[in-house]
Order: C-alpha cells, then sequence, then structure tokens
C-alpha cells in the first residue's frame, strides 16, 4: 500500500468534510438544540443540489442558485414544521413524509435521477478540480472553511438572542418554555426551517465540489450528519465550551470522520461495508451514555 495514495487524498477528503460539516451544523440545530431526530435532511440535501444545478444549468449565477438552494431547504423544514405541530404527526415520521415528499420533488426538479455540471462550461464556487493547482483564492478547502466562519458568526449571533434564547429553551425544557410564554411550536418550525437550509446550502455545494446532482445523493446523510456531531463533541467537548466553538467541534468532527473514512478504503476495506461502519460507529456512541450510568456508575452505598 503506498502511502503518498493516502497523502495525496487527505486534501479532497478535508474539503468533502467541510461540505458536510455545513449539513451537520444543520443535524446539531435539531439533534442537540431541539431534541428532534430530523430525517427531512436525506430529501433536503439532494433539494439543495438539485436547485442549484438547475439553477445554474439555466444561467444563473452562483450565489443566486445557493441562495434559492438555501430557501428551498428552509420550504422543506417548513414542511416537516407544520406536519408536526399544526397536524400533530410526531417530529420523525413528519421528516420521513416530508423526505419521501421530496424524493418526488427533486426528480421533477432535475427532469431525470442525474444533472451534472462541467466547471469548465460554468462558474463554479467550488470544484474537485479546485483541490490542488489553482490560485489560493479559489481553493476549494479556504473557500467552504469561510462560508462556514461566516455561518458560525451568524449562528451564534441569532442564538444568542432573544428569539435563538427561546429556541433552545423549547428544545431543553418546552413545558417550561411555554410557561414563560414561549411559542413552541413557532420555534420548533423555525428550527427545523434554518436546519434545512443549512443542510440544503450543504446540497448545492457538494453538487458542484462533485460536478453533479442525484437523486440518491442525500441517502444516509442523516448517519453522516450524526457520525460528525457525535465525533466532534466526543473529540472536542471537553475544549469547546461555548456555543461557537461546538459548531466548529461538529464542522471538525465531519472533516476527522472523512479523514478517517480515507484510512480505511486506502487499508481496502471493502467500500460497500462503509455506511455498516457508520451506523456501527454512531450506535457505539449513542450508546455510551447509557452504558456509563448503568453499567460504569458507582454504585452509592446506602447506609
Amino acid at each position: 500500500m503506498n502511502i503518498m495514495n493516502l497523502v495525496n487524498a487527505l486534501p479532497g477528503a478535508t474539503a468533502q468534510g467541510l461540505v458536510w460539516g455545513i449539513m451537520a451544523i444543520g443535524v446539531y440545530i435539531t439533534f442537540r438544540i431541539l431534541d428532534i431526530a430530523d430525517l427531512t435532511v436525506d430529501g433536503s440535501l439532494c433539494t439543495g443540489g438539485a436547485v442549484c444545478i438547475m439553477l445554474m444549468l439555466s444561467g444563473q449565477n452562483v450565489w443566486v442558485a445557493m441562495f434559492c438552494a438555501l430557501l428551498a431547504g428552509m420550504a422543506a423544514g417548513l414542511a416537516t414544521g407544520l406536519l408536526h405541530t399544526f397536524m400533530g404527526i410526531p417530529a420523525i415520521l413528519a421528516g420521513i413524509l416530508t423526505q419521501l415528499g421530496l424524493y418526488s420533488i427533486n426528480m421533477k426538479t432535475m427532469g431525470k435521477a442525474n444533472q451534472a455540471i462541467n466547471v469548465d462550461k460554468y462558474d463554479l464556487l467550488v470544484s474537485l478540480r479546485f483541490i490542488k493547482n489553482v490560485p489560493f483564492f479559489k481553493n476549494t478547502i479556504l473557500v467552504v472553511a469561510l462560508i462556514i466562519l461566516a455561518l458560525i458568526l451568524v449562528l451564534y449571533w441569532f442564538f444568542g438572542t432573544e428569539l435563538g434564547c427561546s429556541l433552545r429553551a423549547t428544545g431543553c425544557n418546552d413545558k417550561m418554555a411555554r410557561a414563560q410564554g414561549i411559542n413552541t411550536d413557532l420555534n420548533r418550525v423555525l428550527g427545523l426551517m434554518i436546519s434545512n437550509g443549512l443542510v440544503a446550502l450543504a446540497g448545492a455545494l457538494l453538487s458542484q465540489y462533485q460536478g453533479f446532482a442525484d437523486i440518491n445523493m442525500g441517502r444516509g446523510a442523516i448517519v453522516i450528519g450524526l457520525a460528525a456531531v457525535i465525533i466532534g463533541e466526543a473529540v472536542f467537548g471537553r475544549i469547546f465550551r461555548n456555543f461557537g466553538f461546538r459548531l466548529l467541534g461538529v464542522v471538525l468532527g465531519s472533516i476527522i470522520y472523512y479523514l478517517v473514512l480515507q484510512v480505511v478504503i486506502w487499508r481496502g476495506i471493502d467500500t460497500d461495508l462503509l455506511k455498516l461502519l457508520s451506523a456501527s460507529v454512531v450506535a457505539v456512541f449513542l450508546a455510551i451514555p447509557t452504558w456509563k450510568s448503568r453499567y460504569f456508575s458507582k454504585a452509592v452505598k446506602r447506609r
């Protein structure tokens, strides 16, 4: 096994980890702040990619296309939020229903299962080709890192506002939040909209990066997002106490996930088993708190 093959693959894995890190921030908002496991992301990631690629193919500017992808993702989050709050459907089932509906919407948006975009003909913001031998300001790693920094600053400001704090209170203790006069249903809808908007933005960047949007590109996205969140918390949880740094930890968790994945591929492990490996990692890390309290906590001695 040539170590140079691994070294050459690491910048690409880092860039991909950064792109998926934006999606992981979206997952963090629902999973950790709202305490909802939102399965809409498997559909909204593809929605962002489909909207971005189709608008760019029709001649729109890349920034306009990405903004529209963000809005499309927020609309998907709104649908899940209304199914959950207005119709009283459990959050996880509401996400599944929206994800199912998005499959048809994404297919109609693209017109077929896959739409490619040529980096030589269109002015893409990021691409596989922009990893090496390009001016530093066009480097995909730098561009996505700057976008993530801007997003973290905006989210840090927002969750420090009265509305942001009420949203955090809703996820922490919704009954207490309602007792304080907070509209918890509105906050859940807003949180789902922000989350899926970020996921769709990640989908827009991912489709540019890989050069195509595919109907199945979001399959298993929730597992990757959860893996990034959990790895970030496991590695940086004791170091990063500030909310903004926690979001950064999630992004770093995504990078670690893709670097580890690259090492696994380099070692020659069957790529068909990668999703099983991801699911196993997430399952084990989610089980650790329960195992700690059930099997490893010291029994209180009765006197």
